[in-house]
């Protein structure tokens, strides 16, 4: 048998290994053709210590693989020395698990593998190893002399448990001891925070409370659902400093952070917001808790909003029966974030911010931050539709017309035959399903473009909106005989003692065309039509729009020759103007206009026309 050299400690294989300095050393020392080096960090169990080389190998140093590299530190080595070296691939030399060499800060499972080591052949190295989150953060083995790091990516140690203290912001939704339980299954609760009106405010607070006490700490929200959170998470070593803040459903303002407390202390005061601070956006995302849904009747969320007591940071106000699957997340940092956010065309359903509540008097944009940008997650029910007709020429022609370009969701409805514009417009609104309904008049040829997906906008004070129509005999294109989107409960409380039913509530113009308003088939019609409308023109003044109108009424001369009874629409424009004139505008004179059978008596009386 060959002799037997190591180096440092001494393995206890045989009662004649010596220790030596070096290979050279060893080599000097030997009385055998060849010497082994052997170390006592290796199992050499079944080891043949009688294996040779063959003649022409003997001039070379023999090494052999360790689990973990090429060469384990076992070498066979010829007594007069060697000119190469030779890498056999097999057998194996198991190394064993030591602590030599190794720094750790954090706690790891049992698994990682201390037996690994260098390439006794590589340069000298602080060789980093990295854990499950981060490529640093793990152990460290140190080749004596070195302070060069060098990452090991190919292997990573599982970090088990957090050292860091734990904060809980309780933003009064009634889930802060909920929150404490799942984190509990982790680490301990050092404390439940108030939440502020801001992040940057609460984490303040936090980090004076923590200063002395810990130099790391996780700061979470019971907004935020933690059951499968992992807190053994770390930055990287050089982010130490940063604020580190976890997505919350994909948005990364999140409402989880993990904080450096003595860095944060001293710099926070540097920055006048939050978001300008040093922060490290991490991808990984905590689940928030569903919102409180808020379910109401009202045609309108103003009322509802006003006099709801809301707890949670946000809610979710819906007058639809649809279910709501995906909503967006809004982040809390500061007020500005704090959107009120439609999740619908019509804001049937809306995120509102509990900061909100203070702001709203008459309607939902009192308050100043609105993001528009999600209002196409819920398909809103489309709106009913009616068609009034009452013995007009063209009435069966328009309805078939309506009928056709009408999509097969909607409910449509036909009213006919009442007698009386207040009586007619209630009888409308009595026959709908829905809280906003398109009133289509007799008269109207439906524009084939028009969006009957369309959708009043909630977020306002319940109002009527109303719709532009062409007017083909004087060529103006505005709201008379245009389609309506009603308002139902207005609707049903208006009694009709203005001049005009829509305009007698709320109301807002929607630059749409809704068809083309055909209401000159007859000299009655034709005269009927022209009158009602200049009485409340001449009504409306001073006036710029209604000046202009009402000159188109009287004077409009129309090179269509398709066009038939224009000069009856004319001279029921000229005598309305003499009646208005006749009565000096006395209202209660001008409200006989209103009624169908008082307008026929006046038309047989000033053109005898039936």
């Amino acid at each position: 048998m060959f002799d037997v050299f190591y180096t440092g400690t001494k393995p206890g294989l045989f009662s004649h290994e010596k220790q030596c300095e070096s290979i050279e050393h060893a080599t000097q020392l030997s009385r055998t053709r060849f010497c082994w080096i052997v170390t006592y960090l290796a199992d050499y169990t079944g080891w043949d210590w009688l294996w040779e080389p063959t003649p022409w190998q003997a001039h070379q140093r023999h090494a052999w693989p360790s689990q973990w590299q090429k060469d384990s530190g076992t070498y066979l080595i010829p007594k007069q020395g060697y000119s190469d070296t030779n890498y056999h691939t097999a057998p194996t030399i198991t190394r064993l698990t030591s602590q030599c060499n190794w720094t750790t800060d954090t706690e790891l499972e049992q698994s990682f593998d201390f037996s690994w080591h260098p390439d006794p052949t590589d340069p000298p190295f602080v060789y980093q190893f990295g854990t499950q989150h981060q490529r640093t953060g793990g152990p460290r083995y140190s080749t004596p002399g070195s302070n060069q790091i060098k990452f090991v990516d190919q292997i990573h140690a599982n970090v088990t448990k957090s050292t860091a203290g734990m904060y809980i912001i309780d933003h009064l939704d009634g889930n802060a001891v909920a929150t404490s339980i799942e984190i509990s299954q982790q680490l301990p609760v050092t404390q439940t925070v108030r939440y502020f009106d801001n992040y940057q405010d609460t984490l303040k607070r936090i980090a004076k409370n923590a200063a002395g006490n810990y130099e790391w700490i996780w700061i979470c929200s019971s907004v935020c659902d933690y059951t499968k959170f992992d807190f053994s998470w770390h930055p990287e070593q050089w982010q130490a400093g940063m604020l580190h803040v976890f997505a919350s459903d994909g948005e990364k303002f999140g409402d989880t952070f993990f904080m450096h407390v003595p860095t944060f202390t001293t710099r926070i005061n540097q920055y006048e917001l939050l978001e300008w601070y040093d922060i490290n956006f991490v991808a990984t995302t905590v689940t928030r808790r569903p919102l409180p849904v808020i379910s109401h009747n009202d045609d309108c969320h103003v009322d509802t909003i006003k006099n709801s007591q809301q707890s949670a940071p946000l809610a979710i106000y819906t007058n639809c029966n649809v279910e709501i699957n995906q909503t967006p997340c809004v982040p809390l940092w500061q007020t500005k974030t704090k959107t009120v956010v439609p999740l619908a065309a019509g804001a049937s359903a809306v995120i509102v911010p509990r900061e909100a509540q203070l702001h709203i008097k008459n309607q939902v944009y009192d308050y100043p931050y609105i993001n528009k940008t999600q209002k196409h997650l819920i398909q809103e029910l489309p709106l009913d539709i009616v068609f009034l007709s009452n013995g007009e020429d063209n009435a069966d022609h328009n309805w078939e017309r309506l009928k056709q370009v009408v999509p097969q969701h909607s409910q449509l409805h036909r009213i006919n035959g009442i007698q009386g514009r207040v009586q007619s417009q209630h009888a409308a609104a009595a026959v709908c399903q829905t809280p906003f309904y398109f009133f289509v008049p007799a008269k109207l040829f439906v524009n084939d473009q028009f969006d009957w997906n369309w959708q009043p906008d909630r977020l306002q004070a319940p109002k009527h909106y109303i719709f532009n129509a062409k007017n083909p005999v004087t060529g103006l294109e505005y709201g008379h005989q245009a389609m309506v989107a009603y308002n139902k409960k207005l609707v049903l409380a208006t009694t009709g003692t203005a001049l005009d039913f829509t305009l007698e509530q709320a109301h807002e113009v929607v630059p749409i065309l809704s068809g083309t308003a055909y209401y000159a088939q007859t000299p009655v019609s034709a005269w009927r039509t022209a009158f009602r409308e200049v009485i409340k023109l001449r009504a409306g003044l001073p006036d710029v729009e209604s000046e202009y109108r009402l000159d188109r009424w009287l004077n409009f001369n129309n090179t269509n020759q398709h066009i038939v009874n224009e000069e009856w629409s004319r001279l029921g424009a000229q005598d309305a103007m003499e009646y208005y004139d006749a009565v000096q505008g006395n209202f209660d004179q001008l409200c006989k206009s209103y009624e169908w059978s008082w307008l026929a008596s006046y038309a047989m009386l000033k053109r005898n026309l039936l």
